[in-house]
């Protein structure tokens, strides 16, 4: 079990024991640029879901805030994302999150590639009634790190992914929308021609309407050679 401790605009905490940690996937709003995604994906040798939106669960511990990320190899990779956490007597908390994943073993099971790394929380949150009357008009921005350079390789609103409203359903549909539970939310495309396999991730969750913004960072720690 992981426990998160986050911080709302009004300065007071909420402490968080995951208990339930759930990562979307194939998640975004119009599921015909889905279907399309899917297809290229399998011409890369990574496996089609049986249905989309797909849902994954992770361990618990693997959501973290943390300011790095051990890798076994080079070809991991971050996921600019929002998260929706449950916390105590149910109250909604959106933050910022990177989905970082396992892109060479993504190719046998998506699943699998996102239990090989963790889930990178923000450490502050907003309230999910204080901002959801403007969900769709919230950023999602995320950098890169090259050689000290950063470039940014994901930008877009929240208007791009099924909305938080659509996941509380299915929350409640499997009887799992209880304090502890966390669920990250799919991503946006990555932009053309920008390596994700970066030495740092940064993500950031704006709200236009008041000028605040939610962000995490992390850099990418290559693990020793094993031995044996």
């Amino acid at each position: 079990m992981a426990q998160l401790t986050f911080e709302l605009p009004d300065g007071t905490t909420r402490e968080v024991d995951v208990t339930q940690l759930l990562n979307a996937g194939y998640a975004g709003r119009n599921q015909e640029d889905v279907a399309a995604h899917v297809a290229e994906l399998a011409e890369l040798g990574v496996p089609a879901p049986s249905v989309t939106p797909a849902l994954y669960p992770v361990a618990p511990y693997l959501a973290q805030q943390t300011g790095h990320v051990a890798a076994q190899h080079g070809r991991t990779s971050g996921e600019a994302e929002w998260a929706l956490v449950v916390a105590d007597g149910g109250e909604l908390l959106l933050t910022a999150a990177c989905d970082h994943t396992d892109r060479d073993l993504e190719v046998h099971g998506v699943a699998w590639s996102k239990n090989a790394a963790p889930d990178v929380l923000a450490r502050r949150a907003w309230r999910l009634a204080d901002v959801e009357d403007r969900l769709d008009d919230l950023t999602l921005r995320a950098w890169v790190t090259h050689g000290g350079t950063r470039s940014e390789i994901q930008h877009g609103t929240l208007a791009e992914l099924l909305t938080p409203g659509y996941w509380l359903e299915i929350l409640r549909a499997r009887e799992v929308l209880a304090p502890g539970t966390v669920l990250v939310s799919g991503t946006i495309p990555m932009a053309a021609g920008v390596d994700q396999f970066a030495e740092a991730w940064r993500v950031e969750l704006g709200d236009p309407a008041t000028g605040d913004t939610i962000a995490l960072s992390y850099d990418v720690r290559p693990m020793p050679e094993p031995i044996g």
